[in-house]
Order: structure tokens, then C-alpha cells, then sequence
């Protein structure tokens, strides 16, 4: 079995046998794996503080092609420290995880591991966690094949005079073919389409109106729903905080 490293991000972690655990880690290079953290649940392991759920780091293992790999060494580059002492931050955060382990499901895309760990660095410096686990979500809607339609209207193509959006029309109206949906503000309309396209990593400040934070939610709380087809119990778990 060769012996690789790469970045990664444990994204679950189980209890196995009395002392080990299975990780699933995000990593760049291969993707999601399945690793044996063997005796980490020993107080004096040295695998005992990077075999939890939002550890990043460069993990070296034993690959193999087929059943769990064999962890042998964590450097941990990140442990999120900030992220895990706010509750809101934790739902945001372990919600934005279990979404990319469905949208990986569906596409190994590495732009998807590059996304989860923007976004996760940004929520740890303190941006908006709302607002970038919103932009997380629309840039995964690419990769689960369903995007919004946030160029032109969805009705009839036109690049003008674009009045809502909407997630029974799959994206954007124009006042031609609105009827009678919900009025989205101007600023949600605008911003909507940057966050389809920003670089995450890029960005430098956040200053949205609760106004258009609510609205930029509600659509893709719908979107999702009739879109996706996707049921998070974590979801649950942070719409009780909220």
C-alpha cells in the first residue's frame, strides 16, 4: 500500500471497535476516503485531537484502492476553533458539511473541497456565516446539475427588465412574464447573481441588508426543495436555532 499525503477535512467520524474510529475525510487530491484512526479515542494517542468532525490538516495514509485506508499521521493546519464556540456557527458549519457529502456524491468536481474550505475559513474570521453558507449553496447547485437561471429570464430569455426571482420559474422573471409572484428586491436580484460567480476566498467584506439576507435564504430554501430532493437532519437542527 503506497503511502500518500494530502489536505483534508474530517466531514464525519464514528466510533469503532474501543478505541479507533472511521473518518471520512474530504481531501484534495483523492477526494472523499475512508480512513481507520486506529486506537485515536486513547487519551495519549497522537491521533486523538485530529480525528474529529472540522479538523484540516495534511493527513498521511496508507492508501488503498478498495476498504478503508490506514491513517498513520496528522499535521493539523486548522481546527476551527472560533466556529466551534458559537452554537449558530457549529449548525451553519456541520449543515455546509453534510451538504457537500451529498453533493459529492453526485461529482467528485475538486472545486467542491476548494469551496467547503473557503467558506469554512471565512465563517472562522468571522464573515457573515448566513451569507456564505448561501453562496456555498447556490455554487453547489451546479454541481448537483439544477443551477438557477440568474442571467436572463427564465421564461422567455429576455436580459431586460428583470422585476423577481423565483423557484417555481427556476430563476429570474422579467416584468413581461411576471404575474403575480413575490417582488424580490433590486439588491437580491444583483446579488444573487455576483454570489453565483465570486471566489469565495476573494472575498473581502459582507455588509447585506437583513432584508435581502431573509430573501436570498427563502429562494434557496425553496430552490432546494423542489430542486434537489435533499433532506439534511442538520437543516432541522439549524432552522431551531434560528
Amino acid at each position: 500500500m503506497p503511502k500518500v499525503k494530502t489536505k483534508g477535512i474530517v466531514i464525519s467520524d464514528t466510533n469503532y471497535s474501543e478505541s479507533s474510529k472511521i473518518l471520512n475525510v474530504l481531501t484534495e487530491d483523492y477526494g472523499q476516503v475512508g480512513l481507520i484512526s486506529k486506537g485515536c479515542r486513547n487519551y495519549k494517542s497522537p491521533l486523538r485531537s485530529a480525528s474529529t468532525k472540522l479538523t484540516y490538516g495534511l493527513f498521511y495514509f496508507n492508501k488503498k484502492d478498495d476498504g478503508l485506508s490506514t491513517l498513520t499521521e496528522v499535521d493539523i493546519l486548522d481546527s476551527f476553533k472560533n466556529i466551534k464556540t458559537d452554537l449558530k456557527k457549529i449548525g451553519l458549519s456541520s449543515y455546509l458539511v453534510d451538504l457537500t457529502k451529498q453533493v459529492i456524491n453526485q461529482s467528485n468536481d475538486s472545486q467542491i473541497f476548494d469551496i467547503l474550505i473557503s467558506s469554512l475559513f471565512k465563517i472562522e474570521k468571522g464573515f457573515d456565516a448566513e451569507i456564505i453558507t448561501n453562496i456555498a449553496e447556490l455554487k453547489y447547485l451546479s454541481f448537483l446539475g439544477v443551477s438557477p437561471i440568474l442571467d436572463r429570464c427564465s421564461n422567455c430569455g429576455s436580459m431586460k427588465d428583470i422585476v423577481t426571482v423565483n423557484s417555481d420559474s427556476g430563476g429570474y422573471l422579467c416584468k413581461n412574464c411576471y404575474t403575480n409572484e413575490y417582488l424580490t428586491d433590486e439588491k437580491t436580484i444583483k446579488l444573487l447573481r455576483m454570489f453565483q460567480f465570486v471566489d469565495i476566498s476573494k472575498i473581502k467584506e459582507l455588509n447585506i441588508l437583513d432584508k435581502n439576507k431573509r430573501e436570498i435564504n427563502k429562494f434557496l430554501e425553496d430552490y432546494y426543495t423542489k430542486y434537489t430532493g435533499l433532506y439534511l437532519k442538520s437543516k432541522d437542527f439549524l432552522n431551531q436555532i434560528k
